[in-house]
């Protein structure tokens, strides 16, 4: 299985982690607002289990641009990932969210530094990574919402709407992986 995504077509691992995303969004919605109970436990998994598969293709994909931050931004979505799973909110701290602020920090980086994606991207998204973790502060979140929330919603569905439609721009990938290999 990692083989597989390892050695896939980048546009192609773009496109599907775009799915991801997307499902992973839509899927956190149903089980944040719509079903509660077991039920919207295991919804909430399903969006945990989604954004497990965007983290993989992402690492795979940034892994050119600098192997590194790529597999730091991984590992920090995937505690952020396991809190969420857990539902683990210490003294009312979304942890969960502020390791997805870091994530999106290095992946906003990396998109800087790539050469596959627009810059503006990179922006939007490392811009949504400062605005999560204003959750590291309760008082200073709920003071600032609905902005931040529309903020990061906007910054992230940028990326998830590019790499949904366009994936990324594989000749320059190319050029951005040969030295790598």
């Amino acid at each position: 299985m990692t083989e597989r995504i390892t050695t896939g077509s980048p546009r192609r691992k773009a496109r599907i982690a775009g799915i991801l995303y997307l499902t992973s969004f839509v899927v956190g919605i149903i089980g944040e607002f719509v079903v509660r109970g077991r039920l919207g436990f295991a919804v909430g998994l399903i969006a945990v289990l989604c954004n497990l598969g965007v983290t993989l293709l992402l690492y795979s994909i940034f892994k050119p641009v600098n192997s590194s931050l790529s597999l730091l931004a991984a590992s920090c979505n995937f505690v952020g990932l396991i809190f969420e799973a857990l539902r683990w909110n210490p003294q009312g701290v979304d942890i969960a969210i502020v390791f997805h602020g870091l994530y999106c920090l290095l992946i906003g980086y990396l998109i800087l530094r790539s050469a596959f994606l627009p810059r503006i991207l990179g922006a939007l998204i490392a811009f949504a990574g400062l605005v999560w973790l204003t959750f590291l502060s309760t008082p200073l979140a709920n003071h600032l919402s609905p902005y931040n929330l529309a903020s990061g919603v906007i910054g992230e569905a940028s990326l998830m709407l590019w790499l949904l439609v366009m994936g990324v721009n594989v000749e320059r990938w190319k050029e951005q992986a040969s030295p790598a290999e």
